[in-house]
C-alpha cells in the first residue's frame, strides 16, 4: 500500500521534480554505499579528468551529474533547478526540459575534459568532476535568455532574468583566475553556453535538441520489453465519427491556444501574459 502511494505521488510530479527526487535518492544511496565500502566506488560514476580514463567509463559523462560532494552542494543545485525548471516547464514540455538539462551536462563535462587535457595547470588537481551544476546552469540560462525581461523576486526586490543570468556567469568567470574548483567553473560555463545557444536558436525556430531527443527515444525503445502479440482477430466495430472528430478538434484548439501564447511571449515577453494564460501554460506543461 505504501509503495503504491509513493508511486502515485511520484507520478504526479513534474519532470523537473522527478529529476530532483532521483538526485536526492542517488545522494542518499551513494552516501550509504561509500560509508560501507569506501569512496572508490563513486569514482566509477564521476567524470575523470584524464581522457583515457574517460574512455574506460564513457557513461560518466552523464552519471557525474547525479553525484554531489555534500548536503549544501545538492541543496543549492536542486533549489535552482526547481525554480528554473518551473519557469521552463511553463513554456515548454518535459522533453525539451530534459534536452536542455542533459545537453548542458554533456557539454559541461566535455569542456571540463578538454580544458584539463589542453591546460592541465589551469584546471588544477581536481581528480574528477561531480555535480548537476552544468545541467542546472543550462536550464537557468535558457530561461534567462528566452524570457529575459521576466521579473522574479529575490529577497525584497524584483530583478529581471537577464540580470540573474549575467550575474551567475560573471561569478564563475571571476572565480576562475582565483583558483579552486576551476574545472567545475568551466563545466558551469559549458552548461550556460548550451542554455544560451539553445534558447537563441529556438527563438529562431530551430530546436538543436531534436537529434538528442530522437537518440534518447531510440535508446529507451531498446530496453522496452517486447509485448507478446495476441492472435490476430478481425473485429468489425462501428466507428463513432462524431466523437473522433470532436476529440481532434479539441486537440487542435488546445495546441492553437498554446501556440498563440508562445507567440505572444516571443513578441512581448512572458510578463505580458495574464494569470489565466500563465496557468494554462503551466497545466499544459504538466500534461506533457
Amino acid at each position: 500500500m505504501a509503495n503504491g502511494g509513493l508511486r502515485y505521488q511520484y507520478a504526479r510530479l513534474s519532470v523537473s521534480e522527478k529529476l530532483i527526487a532521483v538526485n536526492v535518492i542517488v545522494f542518499i544511496v551513494m552516501g550509504l554505499i561509500t560509508a560501507l565500502i569506501g569512496p572508490n566506488f563513486e569514482d566509477w560514476f564521476a567524470l575523470p579528468k584524464d581522457f583515457y580514463e574517460f574512455l574506460l567509463q564513457p557513461w560518466s559523462l552523464i552519471t557525474y551529474s547525479f553525484l554531489h560532494g555534500g548536503i549544501l552542494h545538492i541543496l543549492w543545485n536542486m533549489y535552482i533547478l526547481y525554480v528554473a525548471g518551473r519557469i521552463l516547464l511553463n513554456l515548454f514540455d518535459g522533453k525539451r526540459f530534459l534536452n536542455v538539462y542533459f545537453l548542458g551536462v554533456i557539454l559541461g563535462g566535455l569542456l571540463f575534459l578538454l580544458s584539463y587535457n589542453i591546460f592541465p595547470a589551469l584546471v588544477g588537481i581536481n581528480t574528477s568532476l561531480i555535480g548537476a551544476s552544468a545541467g542546472v546552469m543550462a536550464v537557468l540560462i535558457f530561461v534567462c535568455t528566452y524570457i529575459p525581461n521576466q521579473e522574479i523576486r529575490v529577497f525584497f526586490f524584483n530583478v529581471k532574468l537577464w540580470q540573474v543570468g549575467v550575474f551567475v556567469v560573471l561569478l564563475d568567470l571571476i572565480q576562475i583566475p582565483l583558483g579552486g574548483n576551476v574545472g567545475g567553473r568551466i563545466a558551469h560555463l559549458g552548461g550556460a553556453l548550451l542554455g544560451y545557444v539553445y534558447a537563441r536558436q529556438l527563438y529562431k525556430g530551430t530546436d538543436i535538441g531534436e537529434g538528442f531527443s530522437k537518440f534518447m527515444d531510440g535508446l529507451a525503445n531498446l530496453f522496452k520489453k517486447k509485448e507478446k502479440k495476441a492472435p490476430m482477430k478481425t473485429v468489425y466495430r462501428k466507428q463513432n465519427g462524431a466523437t473522433k472528430t470532436s476529440v481532434t478538434r479539441d486537440k487542435q484548439s488546445h495546441q492553437k491556444k498554446i501556440d498563440a501564447i508562445l507567440d505572444k511571449i516571443s513578441k512581448s515577453g512572458y510578463e505580458s501574459l495574464s494569470k489565466a494564460e500563465k496557468d494554462f501554460l503551466f497545466k499544459a506543461g504538466k500534461e506533457d
